[in-house]
């Protein structure tokens, strides 16, 4: 029995828009990085970005559960002396983009392929977004 390894040709991607609006972010996070690394096709290659593009809408409105709002998230500048850090509860409130993008950035390849991954996921605070002429399809989350 052969491995058969999809062509350039047989990769096709679809635009899903999700409504982040009441959904846990760790649940919504996993749902998202399926859909981009791909998993959900039958062509699924492990060294091979075959995703689909996810366009997330209500991002200010996704919901932390537990005390997971009061959690410090910690980074670190490059500089002497430059660890940072906030709460999950404040990064929702004034940037709620970035954390979905960076819940879901921990569920895709830390390598250069994650980077490619990560680069089809956008995310909007509000219910707009500028992308209809790419006809998204809604994806319904369990």
């Amino acid at each position: 029995m052969r491995t058969t390894m999809p062509k350039a040709e047989q990769i096709t991607r679809k635009w899903y828009v999700v409504d982040a609006a009441a959904k846990s972010l760790g649940r919504l996070a996993v749902e998202v990085a399926k859909i981009l690394r791909g998993k959900h096709k039958p062509l699924f290659a492990r060294h091979l970005d075959i995703g689909d593009f996810v366009i997330v809408v209500n991002a200010d409105k996704v919901r932390l559960s537990g005390r997971k709002a009061e959690e410090p998230i910690y980074w670190h500048t490059g500089y002497p002396g430059g660890i940072k850090s906030i709460t999950r509860g404040k990064l929702l409130a004034k940037k709620p983009d970035q954390l979905i993008i960076r819940a879901v950035r921990g569920m895709l390849p830390h390598t250069t392929l994650g980077k490619h991954m990560l680069m089809k996921l956008k995310v909007y605070a509000g219910p707009e977004h500028p992308h209809e002429a790419q006809k998204p399809e809604p994806l319904a989350l369990p």
